[in-house]
């Protein structure tokens, strides 16, 4: 039964994989013999993780990327091709937030921020690898989205915006593209410890508030997340398409 997680002979590309969770999935990835292409927009952090995946008898290459970029996007696409040949397995887990507040008071420019990088970005990533997924017989996209994109928010209305547009991108590629065998999913994860999510959780006072509704009592781990992404990149995923996994402690069932 292992052998229905490993993914051997896979090339995984992971966007925002430098920290937090795509850190995470990147890494379990590599473990289970995938080989990983590391991007973000600091190339040092990116050395980083592939550094510790090598130490670790995986491989990894780094190639930067500003997910904003349409050129940039296009150049870790091919620059993946000619180290690796393929992509296999997309991760679109790059994601900005730079409005934590009511929706009213979001400046254009950064709700504008938000829609072109958690949802064109990944639209046009998608553009660039499905096609090529399908013609080689079949391929993976894992699209990092969040609970988010399921409930109201007084502070994240954007964000939350934009994470419910991934879902429905991932419904409408697995609809598009199943027939060739290319299956399309999101992870929706809860409150995790992340870099990107410091200012919901190290506030005690906001930690606190939240944490009490979930049913585990506490938010959730990178790591945590990692394994619902090697799943569905894994043969053990292979009749799953269209589907949100949330991964959020019980926060999105309790009150």
């Amino acid at each position: 039964m292992r052998d229905l997680f490993r993914l051997d002979g896979k090339v995984a590309l992971i966007t925002g994989s430098s920290r937090g969770i795509g850190r995470a999935i990147a890494e379990a990835m590599a473990a289970f013999g995938a080989r990983v292409v590391v991007s973000s927009r600091k190339p040092a952090a990116c050395e980083e993780v592939r550094d510790a995946i090598v130490a670790k008898g995986g491989e990894a290459i780094v190639v930067p990327c500003n997910i904003g970029s349409k050129d940039d996007l296009q150049r870790l696409v091919d620059e993946t091709k000619k180290a690796y040949g393929a992509v296999d397995v997309l991760v679109c887990n790059a994601a900005v937030n730079p409005h934590f507040g009511p929706s009213q008071e979001i400046p254009d420019r950064a709700f504008d921020k938000v829609m072109e990088s958690n949802i064109r970005s990944n639209h046009w990533l998608c553009q660039m690898t499905i096609p090529d997924m399908a013609a080689r017989g079949g391929g993976v996209v894992v699209i990092v989205s969040s609970i988010g994109g399921l409930k109201g928010s007084e502070k994240l209305g954007a964000y939350g915006i934009s994470k419910a547009a991934d879902m429905q991108m991932a419904r409408n590629l697995a609809v598009e593209w199943g027939p060739k065998n290319v299956r399309v999913n999101c992870i929706a994860p809860g409150l995790v410890r992340t870099d990107f999510a410091k200012a919901l959780w190290e506030n005690p006072a906001i930690y606190e508030n939240t944490v009490r509704t979930y049913p585990l009592r506490r938010i959730g781990e990178p790591r945590e997340i990692a394994g619902a992404a090697v799943f569905l990149a894994s043969a053990a995923g292979s009749f799953t398409t269209g589907q949100t996994i949330v991964i959020d402690g019980g926060s999105t069932i309790s009150g």
